[in-house]
């Protein structure tokens, strides 16, 4: 924990223990039998209050902010940590359900709702680590960062893990049917798995390395363009999902099973890229938009979730809902109620090493934020322990996640944006939070409602949550980078190829012809060629080869500041030859 109790503390005697005990009863009295501990001075209605312009009040007093361990009421703190779960939702649910569905391993439909349910209740349970922040005795490192960091299953993994998958059927490490159709294969999943858990291991090292070191090794020169691109490569398979499936029914060559999407079985099943699909993806797609343009803060901040739900009601009153896979599930659900077979599988280290650097990366960030909106230092002694105890937590948690059968584990943004609109960055609302996400992954009810979704409404919430993805490595890169001739360069260089291996992600397949018996000299050729078929694996190596080699540069600014306009060598060059050599310079530049 954040404080040690020494060994000269004194034990209290029985008398003492029993004022200690009824001092406890009277706080917990006063927390749950008063009108003061269960509701406070907040103001409620702000929180529902919807953003129409002739309801608006006119003039509103700022809400109280909550600190990291400030006295909240007990019904704050539980909405509060309700609508900071349920901001984070869709993103933990989307992952397994990527992976698990016709666009990853296909596996069976009581797989999908278990991962579904893991995912949620792995998310509550690491959360906690995070939250708590323990300091490891002896030593100057902690492991979590004491904030309300509430992680969740990282996107990174999904565009590697999906061209593992695909290497996985071609090479015939997984079955396929003799029309092409991927069958389950479980196996391959648990290998992502057990590579993830030996490749974890290198966030944990990165997490000693000081924080400026870190920094400087992974700016947000670099971060920046790898998070953009990890959302442009997404959003492909979710504006197919829009369309109606981003499995087989999308392809242009398919079996008449996949006539229909997602097959001819379906309920209301139609052809990919009907208009009926459209419009059911813009019906969340809309509800996002109205929600942030006329919503209150709770509907702001839960506006993907919100969306979500509207599409699914439309869905179903109009017959594309089908409830037999909410039938056959069971009541509740828990971690290793269905385990997989754990694997290393070669070709997968290198680009799961490239994931774990970039989810360090991402809490850095991540961690600095919340920092700032939850009004404590971002600098200082203290904020590096945070950063470093934040990237620890990150390592660990991704040992424990595949563990639990669930993917790599990050610390998430979305509850930044809560904090800041609900002025709460208290760590009892985090714990709310982690228990109304383990409640729902024990309910497995409730993944199995998630799984049954129809995928034009799915792919309506992921291609907006996907593109938010991409603005985040947009305003990385505008935050933390000047745009100087060199950055411009940097950027140019790592993006060049990390589009061309996201847009024609086959590029590299005809480079190694190689056919013969040596599984290790296979694996390594399969290693390589996943690695630089991952377009945010390639820009995030260029950007930091470039990155560390280029020398900086002295730009306009900088002469001014070393030849000010009334020095002696300012003004000699305004006399002379070489200011008009400077001139056409800067013109060609």
């Amino acid at each position: 924990m954040d404080e040690d109790q020494g060994p000269s503390q004194i034990v209290p005697q029985p008398a003492a223990r029993r004022g200690n005990i009824a001092d406890r009863l009277h706080r917990v009295k006063k927390k749950f039998l008063t009108r003061d501990g269960l509701l406070g001075d907040y103001d409620y209605a702000f929180l529902f209050r919807p953003n129409i312009p002739f309801l608006r009040s006119k003039r509103r007093q700022a809400s109280p902010f909550f600190g990291l361990n400030d006295k909240l009421p007990v019904l704050l703190a539980g909405l509060l940590g309700f609508q900071h779960g349920l901001a984070m939702l869709a993103g933990v649910i989307t992952p397994p359900i990527i992976l698990s569905g016709a666009a990853g391993v296909n596996l069976e439909t009581p797989l999908q709702q278990y991962l579904v349910s893991t995912a949620l209740i792995i998310s509550g349970l690491l959360s906690m680590i995070q939250i708590t922040r323990f300091h490891i005795r002896g030593t100057p490192y902690y492991i979590g960062t004491g904030l309300i960091s509430v992680v969740g299953v990282s996107f990174t993994v999904i565009p590697v893990a999906q061209g593992a998958f695909t290497q996985m059927y071609a090479n015939g490490f997984c079955p396929v049917a003799d029309d092409g159709t991927r069958l389950p294969c479980p196996d391959a999943y648990g290998a992502l798995l057990g590579t993830a858990a030996v490749a974890a291991l290198v966030e944990i090292l990165i997490a000693f390395i000081p924080p400026r070191i870190m920094l400087k090794i992974f700016p947000p020169l670099v971060t920046g363009p790898t998070v953009m691109l990890i959302g442009i490569n997404l959003i492909e398979s979710g504006f197919k999902g829009w369309l109606g499936g981003s499995g087989p029914c999308s392809d242009a060559t398919h079996a008449a099973f996949f006539d229909k999407c997602p097959d001819i079985t379906a309920p209301h099943a139609l052809p990919w890229g009907s208009p009926e699909y459209l419009g059911l993806g813009f019906s969340v797609f809309i509800t996002i938009i109205l929600c942030e343009r006329f919503g209150s803060p709770v509907m702001k901040s839960t506006s993907v979730i919100i969306g979500l739900l509207t599409g699914v009601i439309i869905a179903a009153a109009t017959g594309y809902f089908s409830r037999s896979g909410i039938d056959q599930a069971p009541v509740a659900s828990f971690i290793w109620v269905h385990t997989f077979k754990l694997t290393v599988y070669g070709p997968l280290v290198l680009p799961m090493i490239a994931v774990f650097i970039l989810c360090a990366c991402e809490a850095i960030g991540d961690i600095t934020a919340s920092c700032d909106v939850s009004r404590i230092e971002v600098d200082g002694p203290i904020y590096e322990t945070r950063i470093q105890g934040g990237v620890l937590a990150d390592g660990i948690n991704g040992v424990l996640a595949a563990l639990g059968t669930m993917t790599p584990m990050t610390t998430f943004a979305q509850n930044n944006g809560v904090i800041a609109l609900t002025r709460c960055a208290n760590r009892t609302a985090g714990y709310c939070c982690c228990l109304f996400l383990i409640l729902a992954g024990v309910f497995a009810k409730f993944a199995a409602a998630l799984v049954a979704i129809p995928a034009a409404v799915l792919g309506g919430m992921t291609t907006f949550l996907f593109c938010s993805v991409a603005v985040s490595g947009i305003a990385i890169i505008c935050r933390g980078t000047p745009f100087t001739r060199r950055n411009r360069f940097i950027l140019t260089a790592g993006l060049a190829l990390g589009y061309g291996a996201t847009l024609v992600p086959n590029y590299f397949d005809k480079v190694f012809t190689y056919d013969g018996d040596n599984r290790g000299l296979r694996g390594f050729l399969d290693a390589i060629e996943i690695f630089v078929e991952t377009g945010f694996a390639v820009t995030a190596l260029v950007t930091i080869i470039l990155n560390l080699t280029l020398p900086e540069e002295i730009e306009e600014t900088d002469e001014e500041v070393v030849a000010p306009d009334n020095s002696p060598a300012a003004t000699k060059e305004e006399d002379g030859p070489l200011n008009h050599h400077s001139m056409d310079s800067d013109k060609i530049a």
